[in-house]
């Protein structure tokens, strides 16, 4: 057995192995995306059998061996169990962390996205946000934070900061009035253009202190859904079950 260590994160997924044992997928402030196996955590009387489901966020001691963790004890500090109360946000929580699972590397320096998840849950867990802008919020900042987001802030093609009013999805980013034949473009709304700049500049912690228009709302949905179409080349299995 190797060096027993404290990682802090939330567990993305959990697999059964063998007859009483797990497999999961944690996502840590120090070592990135891990996985670790929990020793008799489907056991009922087990202190791992709730810590090590999906969405369970706190510190987990873990052993490190050659090619493996083993979770040996964990303190968990939100089960966030108000998405158990909602069923849209049940599913669109699992979206967020396969979303998570995807993008993140091992060994990769991944505290931003910790954040973003743990940020992100927890305002999906509250009545006060409306889901469709949290989902919005979170891919825009994602996708940034993995340096693949859209440029929001000058033209594409000739980077003017000026008379910004089309977005392109193909050459991702905003352009100008000038050079919006340059690329097939969409004209947003100015406050559409504001509040992806927002996303894309603001801390994560205080991604969740806006509310936007119906209109906006739209609109930032249709950009963000053609955007991941257009550059994530993967399915996401939970997205089939979120509403439109």
């Amino acid at each position: 057995m190797g060096q027993s260590v404290v990682l802090t994160g939330i567990v993305l997924n959990a697999m059964p192995i063998g007859e009483y044992d797990k497999r999961i997928t944690l996502l840590t402030r120090e070592r990135g995306k891990i996985t670790a196996f929990a020793r008799g955590a489907r056991r009922p009387q087990s202190q791992l059998l709730a810590a090590t489901n999906p969405f369970s966020f706190g510190e987990f001691e873990v052993f490190e061996g050659r090619s493996s963790y083993n979770v040996s004890k964990a303190t968990i500090r939100n089960y966030f169990r108000e998405l158990t109360e909602d069923l849209d946000a049940t599913y669109m929580g699992f979206y967020f962390l396969e979303f998570a699972d995807y993008f993140c590397q091992e060994n990769n320096d991944e505290k931003e996205m910790l954040k973003l998840l743990y940020q992100s849950l927890r305002a999906l867990s509250s009545p006060a946000y409306r889901k469709a802008l949290v989902r919005a919020v979170f891919e825009l900042k994602a996708v940034t934070i993995n340096g693949e987001g859209p440029d929001m802030f000058s033209c594409m093609h000739c980077h003017s900061k000026e008379n910004l009013h089309f977005f392109s999805v193909k050459k991702g980013g905003m352009l100008c009035e000038t050079c919006r034949d340059a690329a097939i473009g969409r004209r947003i709304l100015d406050d559409t253009r504001y509040t992806m700049q927002y996303i894309i500049s603001s801390t994560v912690e205080k991604l969740y202190s806006f509310s936007v228009s119906d209109e906006v709302l739209k609109e930032l949905t249709e950009i963000m859904e053609e955007y991941l179409r257009h550059y994530v080349h993967h399915t996401f299995n939970s997205a089939a079950f979120l509403l439109k």
